[in-house]
């Protein structure tokens, strides 16, 4: 078989086993979403198959403790979770208040429904869009490495196969080098997404930008710099390290490094959008520098300090739109706004779903750049 991704025609290769996903809860949506895709493609295939989905649940007892539950046979099928860490909108009762579920209770279900299974699977792999830990990837004072403990776990359990999308720090691999760990970047998906948004945006390097908000985000603004063929610039925090707030040093300023953005179109790339603040100081910095339009993108917008700010700094000018993913939970309200643009990254996930169950390279998945070369020949 060639090295194009075809997903039709793997449906017609002998897989490795039966093929089977389980949503652990907080990630039906985006498990559905992926469903949607394999059931097309088996069927383009000649393979009629209603949903590859197993019913699963991890109901909870009024103490608060909680157990995994599927509802179906497992025994030799190629089991996919999915798991979305960062939903904070599941609820349960515990003694009588309404709790919400924390990355720490999603993970615990992700476990759950590992032990759930009880070995009885071909195989079990992991898709952690939003990676549990991410942002504890290093030690720099005594405290806890939680995404590497956490990883090292999943590798005792028996999960084989761990997908990801723009982890904090791919580096985080290093704690389980025997396991395999895909990162992959929606890359090709924001731009289609950003040219549907607006046809007329020019990547000419005269007229567009990408700027890196911090020092951790370079490696993915250079790659968007770099496939657009324009200028890159960034910003580096300078931090008061005499004072932790919020289990940080608190930012003083953002210096800017780079070319003039004055008229241009500026865009900048992050893998979280939190309360914001930095994002939206970063735009309003290059506001003041003549920026004619500025373009967020975060492939995970939490938002947890609500959308005010974000409607008052588009109501000032000061930030044209936000590009995020359906890669972790959204709010209502987020999807509402007219400066939001949402990218469905579900096909992409389940690009790697189908070429894992056939036992097929990933590598093309991984590294989009012919499709983002073919996509912005078409657009010229």
């Amino acid at each position: 078989m060639s090295n194009e991704i075809n997903p039709m025609a793997f449906f017609q290769e002998p897989s490795v086993a039966d093929l089977r996903l389980l949503a652990c809860p907080g990630a039906e949506e985006l498990t559905k979403l992926i469903d949607q895709h394999l059931v097309e493609w088996a069927k383009s295939a000649g393979v009629e198959k209603d949903s590859f989905i197993i019913p699963c649940e991890c109901p909870r007892f009024q103490s608060g403790d909680a157990k995994g539950l599927v509802r179906e046979s497992v025994r030799g099928d190629d089991i996919f979770i999915v798991v979305d860490p960062g939903n904070y909108s599941v609820t349960y009762n515990l003694f009588g208040y309404e709790n919400h579920l924390s990355p720490d209770d999603h993970f615990a279900n992700l476990k759950r429904l590992i032990q759930a299974v009880a070995g009885k699977a071909h195989r079990v792999s992991v898709i952690m869009p939003s990676l549990y830990g991410g942002r504890q990837h290093r030690r720099v004072v005594r405290e806890s490495l939680d995404c590497a403990v956490a990883l090292q776990e999943l590798q005792t359990m028996g999960v084989r196969n761990i997908i990801t999308f723009d982890a904090h720090d791919p580096r985080v691999q290093n704690a389980v080098p025997l396991l395999s760990f895909d990162n992959a970047m929606p890359t090709y998906q924001v731009l289609k997404s950003l040219l549907k948004k607006n046809p007329e945006i020019s990547f000419d390097k005269e007229k567009f930008i990408v700027v890196s908000p911090d020092e951790g985000a370079m490696n993915r603004n250079m790659y968007f710099s770099s496939v657009l063929g324009c200028n890159l610039g960034m910003f580096y925090k300078r931090r008061d390290y005499t004072r932790v707030v919020n289990g940080r040093n608190p930012i003083v300023a953002h210096e800017y490094l780079g070319d003039s953005v004055e008229g241009k179109t500026v865009f900048i790339a992050d893998d979280i959008i939190a309360s914001g603040e930095s994002m939206l100081e970063v735009a309003g910095n290059l506001k003041e520098r003549g920026a004619a339009r500025i373009i967020a993108n975060a492939t995970f917008p939490l938002f947890t300090s609500g959308l005010k700010k974000f409607d008052q700094a588009v109501a000032d000018g000061k930030l044209d739109y936000v590009v995020g993913t359906n890669l972790t939970y959204r709010q209502p309200e987020l999807l509402t706004r007219d400066w939001y643009v949402d990218v469905d990254v579900s096909k992409y996930a389940a690009y790697f779903v189908v070429a894992l169950n056939h036992d097929m390279s990933v590598s093309s998945i991984i590294d989009p750049i012919k499709k983002i070369e073919a996509l912005l020949a078409k657009r010229s």
